[in-house]
């Protein structure tokens, strides 16, 4: 047995859970997820929580299980909180700026980068324009948008200049030696 699924989901209070076959609709204060699950896992509303079964140990259910719970789980959090996700940029002359759904980067190039935001996306930038702070309901959707960000100029290995997540550690390479 799966040990991720077959623990039970809390359905926190200001979320609504609507099971339509094989649809699954969360909505929450926040807004609302649509999800289809995959044939033969069943999900079950029961109290306050959500429950994940599989109909036998078959390979394609085992591995489906665990999986199944935590992109549902995911929902309710993201419908109930929300998530959020950090980027920092580093470099001289390096900066960001939003414009609306479109955030314009400075990265080095001969040219400033327009990046559109996917609908259900937003963006803030601190005053020094170095943070990126991208939030959503979606974990996903956010996680997917913050590494086309960072894929724009990943870390130098050298000079450590790009755009990292928050927190990320880049382990700089020694240069050429000198004489």
């Amino acid at each position: 047995m799966s040990r991720i699924g077959k623990n039970p989901i809390e359905i926190p209070g200001g979320v609504d859970i609507k099971l339509q076959g094989n649809n699954l609709v969360v909505k929450g204060p926040k807004g609302e997820l649509n999800w289809t699950h995959p044939q033969g896992i069943k999900v079950s509303v029961e109290d306050k929580s959500i429950i994940v079964e599989r109909p036998d140990d078959s390979k394609e259910f085992r591995s489906l299980h665990g999986t199944v719970r935590s992109i549902i789980a995911n929902m309710v959090t993201g419908t109930h909180a929300g998530y959020e996700r950090v980027l920092e940029i580093s470099g001289v002359g390096y900066r960001a700026q939003v414009q609306g759904q479109k955030i314009t980067f400075t990265l080095g190039h001969s040219h400033p980068i327009e990046f559109s935001l996917p609908p259900g996306i937003t963006a803030e930038v601190d005053k020094k324009q170095t943070n990126i702070k991208l939030t959503g309901i979606d974990k996903q959707l956010i996680g997917q948008v913050a590494a086309n960000i960072r894929s724009l100029r990943p870390p130098n290995v050298y000079k450590g200049k790009g755009v990292r997540y928050a927190g990320e550690m880049i382990k700089l390479k020694v240069g050429k030696a000198g004489k």
